[in-house]
């Protein structure tokens, strides 16, 4: 039996209610499936203990996590806290700190009813968004000078290391190879003379590498277009930490809405947990109200079956997205349902289970 020990961190806002969504789909599949178990293990952390304690978590937070194969993360930000302090000190430091240097963000059309582009199918509408997640914008790097005075000069330094850039990039390509689909490098090396021009070089040279891989290269501000007006364009994409950010939004525009936003923070070599997490954010607005869209949780969970070798678990509950999505009256109202968040959470297992006996799945 494969047993599976998951870190909790269901933090702030509708965090804790869409996570409980998730966690019972796992429990649904351990029943299932007699080769499977998972073990959790929640942890308070968040923006309200931030409050409380004065730290976003544990001061050993991260060796407490070190133990675990995976993390699954609600939400982190709610009002009074700095979105700076709870990001950077509880998210970005567990991205860093783990070597999550991965970040998966599917943008794929679950049902042709939710995307705001006239005439684009499902066909039109599916890729990856391979971001790059320890470094660039996102490095923390610079410094505030002269604060308060009229001189006054912050600087943002972005980090591209060789190490950092060919590693994503390299990532991406195996990618595209593996799925036999195109390769596109998205950066701004027009105008970012420095970080971008080496971002398309290393683009270039790793790709000597891999010549069965067909490759495009836009400038972001193009590839913002070309999100929108022509996504059939893209299967694979590459980019850096502030791009991949920004432009996952853009996606998740066309597909639904940030209610249908997942994403996987992947250290590769499995030398420490990887973490799973919806990207819509802690939506305080909705807090409490039984009324939050769990299904981007659940498709995190999706990817954290892929994570753990178990793809037919992952695609299980992908399709069930997809039949779900078609059942209006079990949907939540961001979907023009009435059902609550665990209301859906309940019908989802139900046909999860429906699903996973057709399929012969035990």
């Amino acid at each position: 039996m494969d047993n599976y020990n998951i870190a909790l961190i269901p933090g702030d806002g509708i965090g804790p209610e869409v996570v409980d969504e998730g966690v019972k789909v796992l429990q649904a599949i351990e029943k299932l499936d007699s080769s499977l178990s998972f073990s959790f293990t929640e942890f308070p952390w968040g923006c309200e203990y931030y409050l409380e304690h004065g730290k976003m978590m544990d001061e050993d937070g991260i060796d407490r996590l070190k133990e675990f194969d995976a993390i699954y993360l609600g939400a982190v930000g709610y009002p009074g806290v700095p979105d700076h302090i709870s990001l950077w000190d509880l998210l970005l430091r567990i991205r860093k700190e783990f070597n999550q240097y991965v970040n998966l963000r599917p943008i794929t059309l679950l049902n042709e009813s939710l995307t705001p582009l006239k005439d684009k199918t499902k066909e039109d509408i599916d890729f990856l968004v391979i971001r790059e997640n320890s470094e660039g914008e996102y490095a923390g790097a610079g410094d505030w000078l002269f604060k308060g005075k009229p001189e006054e000069v912050v600087l943002q330094t972005g980090v591209f290391s060789r190490k950092g850039t060919e590693r994503i990039i390299r990532y991406a390509y195996e990618e595209a190879r593996k799925q036999k689909k195109t390769l596109t490098s998205i950066s701004k090396g027009n105008a970012l003379n420095y970080s971008m021009v080496f971002w398309d070089e290393v683009f270039e040279e790793v790709g000597k590498e891999y010549p069965d891989v067909e490759t495009y290269s836009y400038l972001v501000d193009a590839a913002s277009l070309y999100f929108v007006s022509n996504p059939e364009r893209f299967e694979i994409v590459v980019t850096s930490n502030l791009f991949g950010d920004i432009l996952t939004d853009i996606g998740a525009a066309i597909t639904g809405g940030m209610g249908l936003a997942t994403g996987a923070n992947v250290n590769p070599e499995k030398e420490f947990p990887s973490m799973f997490e919806p990207v819509h954010g802690s939506a305080p607005d909705i807090s409490g109200k039984g009324i939050a869209n769990p299904l981007a949780s659940i498709w995190s969970v999706s990817q954290m079956m892929d994570f753990f070798g178990q793809e037919k678990w992952g695609a299980v509950i992908l399709d069930t997205i997809k039949e779900m999505l078609n059942e209006t009256e079990h949907l939540t109202p961001d979907l023009g349902g009435k059902a609550s968040t665990s209301e859906l959470g309940n019908r989802f297992v139900e046909l999860l289970t429906e699903n996973a006996k057709k399929l012969g799945i035990r």
